[in-house]
């Protein structure tokens, strides 16, 4: 069976890669990342209004209808082109305020891109642009409550701005239950880091083509291409990985493709690293926005050992012996 986007869905993904490589998005991270939040926000606002949160909100709550195939597809471009800001956050939000009293109250900003959301485990965890974001949940033991932005925390990726989060605003309804919204999050992640690999791959081969060495470009030497090879071959493993996860939305299947996609954009990136050489290692050089990402996504929402550990953990539930006879 061929697993492939149909003409409507390549024509989604295509205007959203036009709008986004138009976008200059390597400035907007750099501003971003200083706090800048205004050349962030209209592009955030080109997003909401291209439907990508909309895909994750019910018709009822003026969304799009519930879409995680359109959705994951959406997030391979941003992550290809390394888009700053909370979009699992905001995904997540929109699936924790789906309860109807919240929904009106809390969604409509959110689609329409004039609100960012962000939440948090307190109070372990950080959240992720909760200086730029209207909506801050941070969950407790008793559901889920509106928190206050603490100093912003420096982080591997410099646009990634991590905040802890007080929970100290009103107790909301915790609507769904959590679980549904971190496999949400966590296909989010997957096709975001699924993007950045595929970016990661595209500049270095294009790099590898135009250096030379020793009077031959890098990319006709055996073993460059061998690692990029690697590369492209544990990207593509991914792909098919991650849009059956969406297909499925299992926890288990999630779980299984966030690890396999990070692994694979990380993977791509120490790659990338290495055959740029010291150039690589510099922040002014644009590679630099895609190599940090894809180190702080390997974490997100789950690291490579609590991912394997849903997995495992189904794939022994469902292989018990059954008691009847």
């Amino acid at each position: 069976m061929r697993f492939l986007p149909d003409a409507e869905q390549r024509a989604f993904t295509d205007s959203l890669h036009a709008m986004l490589t138009a976008a200059d998005t390597p400035a907007v991270i750099r501003e971003w990342s200083r706090g800048d939040h205004a050349s962030g926000r209209a592009l955030w606002r080109r997003v909401a209004r291209a439907g990508v949160f909309g895909l994750a909100v019910p018709e009822e709550h003026g969304g799009l209808g519930r879409h995680p195939v359109e959705l994951a597809l959406a997030f391979v471009e941003l992550g290809r082109h390394a888009v700053p800001g909370p979009l699992v956050e905001t995904v997540a939000a929109a699936v924790l305020l789906a309860d109807p009293p919240l929904a009106k109250r809390f969604l409509p900003g959110l689609l329409a891109g004039t609100d960012l959301a962000t939440t948090a485990v307190v109070p372990n965890g950080h959240a992720l642009d909760g200086d730029a974001a209207a909506v801050r949940l941070a969950r407790i033991p008793g559901g889920l409550r509106l928190a206050s932005a603490g100093p912003v925390r420096r982080s591997l990726d410099p646009a990634r701005r991590l905040t802890p989060l007080a929970p100290d605003g009103e107790l909301l309804d915790p609507g769904p239950p959590f679980g549904l919204a971190l496999t949400w999050a966590r296909l989010a992640v997957a096709a975001q880091a699924l993007g950045v690999g595929f970016a990661l791959l595209d500049r270095t081969v294009a790099y590898v083509c135009r250096r030379s060495q020793f009077g031959a470009p890098v990319g006709s030497f055996q073993a460059v291409k061998h690692r990029l090879a690697d590369a492209a071959t544990a990207l593509e493993f991914a792909r098919p990985l991650l849009f059956g996860a969406a297909v499925s939305l299992r926890p288990a299947d999630v779980a299984a493709a966030k690890l396999t996609a990070c692994e694979a954009a990380y993977t791509t990136a120490r790659t990338a690293l290495q055959l740029h050489g010291a150039i690589g290692y510099t922040a002014e050089y644009d590679l630099s926005l895609w190599l940090t990402k894809a180190r702080a996504l390997r974490t997100a929402w789950g690291t490579p050992e609590e991912c394997r550990e849903v997995f495992l953990e189904d794939a022994l539930r469902t292989s018990a012996p059954s008691d009847s006879p």
